[in-house]
């Protein structure tokens, strides 16, 4: 039996920057993660993906962060069970819970934090008879390493933010970069979708709409795409585009997996919390964080995982601690107490002249 103050159900970046806040409070968490490795999607399924939204990076690869969060939790020795998916919960007398993973190992807490991102995810592919043919031979559904398009003919399929993203970034990878979406406008971020209209103002990407892909040509390996384009009366052509990668970024199909049947309340596939105070879930002593969760005005954001989760674990403390006061401190002024009882004092502030 792992035993532990916080169990949290998911090791991507919110989990991981639960156990920092966590630690600040002299409370010692354990993770579980279905996946092998920590870091959830970020280093799952985009690792070289550029971040632009966390606070002090103008810009971080997806697998940095995760990395970055891992060295700033060490120092609270989280433990971990990994390649585990958990699978069910039992809440004991005294209110603490057992959660076992598919695999039997047992855990025990008397918190349970729910960070588990998307949940488990499949692809959203597209309607194409033949695509899974090509799977792995040049149909690929995420970019982990950019690198292999070095140089390639890349066509990508969508209209979000990845889509967008993505074909901004291969502009300078691969030799040609064509963007297919199915419609004139995009979904993605305003500032996304004028640089890809600047970078095929420059020759650097081929823009295709409103057009989608309908077929896939190839002996044992991708060769061309077949595009099917509407003109502005209607009238649908239909040709052909030579390329070594189509890459159909349409987004994942979460899926809660065990957990949407630990009583808990959802909606549309996202566990309901009250954000008015603590992001705890209608079963007292179980909370969810991050893209799990869902509420009024919900944004699903790295960032602000990382504010629910800080609040989380206020709450957290005063349910292991009841009665027991806690006064806030700021680490600038108060340090890190390390587990050892010593402290780390923060860093002195400096005053470097420029000449």
């Amino acid at each position: 039996m792992i035993k532990t103050d916080i169990l949290i159900i998911g090791a991507g970046p919110t989990g991981l920057f639960t156990v920092f806040e966590a630690g600040l409070l002299k409370l010692k968490c354990h993770l579980i993660d279905a996946l092998p490795q920590p870091g959830g999607q970020c280093s799952e399924i985009y690792p070289k993906k550029p971040i632009y939204d966390i606070p002090a990076y103008p810009e971080i690869l997806a697998g940095d962060l995760t990395e970055r969060l891992l060295e700033q939790c060490k120092q609270f020795e989280p433990g971990f069970t990994l390649g585990e998916r958990a699978e069910t919960i039992d809440k004991q007398e005294d209110g603490s819970f057992i959660v076992t993973t598919n695999k039997g190992t047992k855990h025990h807490a008397p918190i349970v934090a729910i960070a588990g991102g998307l949940g488990s995810f499949e692809p959203r592919k597209p309607l194409i008879h033949n695509i899974h043919l090509f799977e792995d031979k040049g149909v690929e559904y995420f970019i982990k390493d950019p690198e292999m398009y070095r140089n390639k003919r890349v066509v990508i399929s969508g209209g979000g933010d990845s889509a967008l993203d993505w074909s901004i970034f291969l502009s300078d990878v691969a030799s040609e970069v064509t963007l297919i979406h199915r419609r004139n406008e995009f979904r993605g971020a305003l500032d996304s979708v004028d640089k890809v209209q600047e970078l095929k103002n420059k020759g650097k990407i081929q823009l295709i709409t409103p057009a989608e892909v309908i077929g896939i040509v190839g002996d044992y390996e991708v060769s061309a795409v077949v595009v099917k384009q509407s003109d502005n009366i209607h009238i649908d052509k239909e040709f052909e585009i030579e390329c070594d990668h189509f890459i159909p970024l349409f987004g994942l199909s979460p899926k809660l997996g065990p957990i949407a049947n630990w009583g808990l309340e959802i909606e549309k596939n996202a566990i309901k919390v009250n954000n008015a105070l603590d992001y705890q879930t209608n079963i007292p002593g179980i909370f969810a964080i991050g893209d799990v969760n869902t509420y009024p005005g919900k944004l699903k954001l790295i960032l602000c995982g990382f504010h629910e989760a800080t609040l989380m674990c206020q709450a957290a403390y005063q349910i292991i601690n009841p009665g027991k006061k806690y006064v806030l401190k700021y680490t600038t002024v108060s340090g890190i107490d390390g587990f050892d009882g010593t402290r780390k004092e923060a860093p002195k502030a400096t005053v470097k002249s420029i000449n």
